[in-house]
Formats: structure tokens, sequence, C-alpha cells
């Protein structure tokens, strides 16, 4: 995409077509990213086919040669292939996502960091973005709007021991959080789910939905999983007026994480 084209879906009048226009052209790049990286590891391939090293073909690159081992393996997948190990070694840590949320634990002051302490892990957690950004699909229908309108976002990085693990990020409908603390900087204290309550909903239930998936050239690059899928989950809780309030997106490093699964109270049958 070029300068021209940036300029003119900024120029679009409505605020709601500019909105469309950007998603669409995030959606048509994120494409485009991909099927450049297929053609970039089908030259590489070719080159070493033809008999040139691959420290050679880095220095062409003005990369260095385990660069280019990554560049082979981030783009060799086949579109349902099953996805590979980890490209590089690194310290082993292995996080908990408990399925579904305990209650006391999702009332904490962190989900995370009570979880990875709990393990005995050095947690950390950064902010990376708060504002408005367009729906996705999936996140669209979880909180009952139309994919492309605008939605609260508050987006974190998490580490453990200092390895990264996972991006969470919530979503809320602007009639919900739009002017409120949900919309404010920083980490929300003492709770977010407090903070939601304190603006009069009450929750009923929530539904959590596991999804299984390469990664964005985002959720790779931050994340370090190249050549690795990811874990999608998505929880969507509820009020009792049957409003979805709160759409919570994880994206798990899958090869760092263990999903223990929890059961309905009163059962002793998985």
């Amino acid at each position: 995409m070029d300068a021209r084209t940036l300029h003119e879906i900024a120029a679009i009048p409505d605020p709601l077509d500019r909105a469309r226009a950007a998603s669409s052209a995030m959606a048509t790049l994120q494409g485009q990213s991909v099927e450049l990286s297929r053609i970039r590891r089908a030259a590489i391939v070719e080159s070493q086919a033809a008999g040139m090293r691959q420290d050679e073909i880095a220095r062409h690159l003005g990369v260095t040669p385990g660069r280019v081992s990554q560049m082979k393996k981030v783009s060799g997948e086949a579109e349902h292939q099953a996805p590979t190990g980890p490209v590089e070694p690194r310290p082993r840590v292995l996080v908990e996502r408990a399925l579904p949320t305990p209650p006391a634990v999702r009332g904490s002051k962190s989900l995370y960091l009570s979880e990875a302490e709990r393990q005995g892990l050095t947690p950390e957690r950064k902010m990376l973005f708060i504002g408005r950004e367009p729906a996705s699909d999936h996140v669209a229908a979880g909180l009952h709007i139309e994919p492309g309108d605008d939605v609260i976002a508050r987006r974190k990085m998490f580490w453990a021991d200092e390895v990264p693990v996972r991006i969470s990020t919530s979503f809320f409908r602007l009639d919900i959080a739009e002017g409120t603390r949900l919309d404010g900087e920083g980490f929300v204290l003492p709770t977010l789910q407090a903070a939601i309550e304190d603006l009069g909903h009450v929750f009923s239930h929530a539904t959590e939905t596991l999804t299984a998936r390469p990664p964005t050239p985002y959720e790779a690059d931050l994340l370090d999983v190249p050549g690795e899928w990811v874990i999608q989950v998505l929880r969507v809780s509820t009020s009792t007026d049957d409003v979805p309030i709160h759409a919570l997106e994880t994206i798990c490093a899958a090869s760092r994480h263990t999903f223990p699964i929890g059961q309905v109270a009163g059962s002793d049958q998985f």
C-alpha cells in the first residue's frame, strides 16, 4: 500500500466508512504479507537448490543465517499442515491457563499474576495499547455489533521468567466503556471486574471459545513464535440483562501453555 492510498482512506468524510476502509486495507495487507512470505521462502529454497550456502543467502539478504532458517519455517507451512515446534531453543516455561477460569482467580487483582506466581514463575505485564479500533469478526459476534464497528480495546503483554507467553486484549462496546474508567490510561484498579460492576453491570454468565491457529505477523513478532501456532481463547461475559459487556481475547504461545480443564460443581466425570 502506498502513501496515496493511506491519504485517500484518511480523507474519507464519514468516520464509520473510514474505519471500515481501514479495516479492509489491514486485512488485504495481512494477506499480501502471507503471500510475500511464501514467495520469499520459495526464492530461498531455489537459491539453495542452485548451490548457494545459507550464509551466502544471509549475506545477500542482510540478515543472519539463523534468520534465513526462520524465514523458511515461518512461511513454509502448508495451509492445513500441523505446526512445527520452536525454531530456536529458549528457557522452558510452561504457564497454566485454566478453562474455564475459576471465579476466585478471575476476581483477583490480576488473573495472570495470580496464575503465574502460584506456579513459581516470575511474571511481568505491560500495557501495549488503549483506545478505539475496529472490531474483528469474532469479537463483533461476541459483543453483538457489526464487524468493523469501533470498540474500546485494552491490550496487554505478559512474560514469565522473561519469556513472552501471552497477549491479552479486553474489548468493550462504546456504549459500555466510552468516557469511563474502562477507557482510561494504565491498569484499572483495584480490578477491571470491580470497575465494570461499579458501572452498574451485574454478570450472569460467560462463554469461552478456544481456537488453534497460525499467528498473525504482529503476534508472531511479539511472542517470538516462528513456525509455531497460537491458542486463542475468547471469553465473552454477559450481564443479567443479557448484554455482552466484556470480550477478553487471549493469544497464548501454544508451546508455553498448559490448559487444565475444570468441571461442573458436583460432577466427577469429564
